[in-house]
């Protein structure tokens, strides 16, 4: 199990410039350490902030994190331009990790993902006026994607108790996956395959809190990362082209926030 942190042990009994006099020793296996984490000041003020040790050295977190979606005609409420409107849709997304602590509060692992989409129009009339209308039906979208990744991972305690945490993530990812879009085209059907392989680096900070001694909840978003995607088209069995893109993310983003449980052994 979780290596056996002791927060009511001795008290230290010297003070240096880098540890305050309120901190305590604790146990961590068969070694007495600080509570309190060294870190160097970079700014030209101290703020009294300190790094708690939140996941001694040593430990193993085996994670993962789930989310599942649909969506369909009665979630969808658009103006009377929208009619006979039959939309439905489902996503689900399942994200395996395993960590290894290897310092105090600061952990390398292995992350891989898939995700199953699907999305479909049974029929969709669109009726502005007599110059701008138009109805479509029978179009379909289906992807799944496949990654693996590497992170680091660095926690700040919040607390001498070991409860709270914040974390930021360092993610280098790699992933692969297809796609096929299927509509009528001139009363055939014409389906679209694309395949596709990407590279990412992402920046992803987030909060931690432990529910029960070796289970954590995760919670992180998005906010910053650049990523490069490399994309091959097929029509009906013949090479429409290629392309290859990259981007740079530095918002908050919506769509990348991610729910988790972790068990620490």
């Amino acid at each position: 199990m979780l290596a056996t942190v002791n927060v009511n042990a001795v008290e230290t009994l010297s003070v240096t410039s880098e540890q305050p006099s309120f901190d305590q020793m604790v146990i961590v296996g068969n070694d007495t350490v600080s509570n309190i984490i060294p870190e160097k000041n970079y700014s030209r003020y101290d703020r009294g902030l300190f790094n708690y040790l939140y996941i001694p050295k040593g430990g193993w977190a085996f994670g993962l994190t789930a989310s599942c979606g649909s969506f369909d005609t009665d979630d969808v409420q658009i103006l009377s331009v929208l009619q006979d409107l039959d939309f439905g849709g489902k996503i689900y997304t399942i994200k395996p990790t395993v960590a290894y602590f290897f310092k105090n509060n600061q952990s390398v692992g292995v992350k891989f993902s898939y995700t199953n989409a699907s999305a479909s129009i049974g029929s969709l009339s669109f009726d502005f006026d007599e110059d701008l209308n138009f109805t479509l039906s029978d179009i379909s979208y289906d992807s799944k994607n496949y990654g693996v990744s590497l992170f680091y991972r660095k926690y700040i305690g919040l607390d001498t108790k070991r409860r709270f945490g914040f974390f930021n993530d360092v993610d280098l990812s790699f992933g692969w996956g297809e796609s096929i879009f299927r509509r009528p085209y001139n009363s055939e059907m014409r389906s679209t395959r694309t395949t596709m392989t990407k590279a990412s680096l992402d920046f992803s900070p987030g909060v931690s809190v432990f529910v029960v001694e070796n289970v954590s909840f995760n919670l992180s978003f998005g906010v910053f990362g650049v990523h490069f995607t490399n994309e091959k088209q097929k029509t009906n069995g013949v090479e429409d082209g290629s392309r290859f893109s990259s981007g740079a993310n530095f918002r908050f983003n919506l769509l990348n926030i991610n729910f988790g449980l972790s068990v620490h052994i």
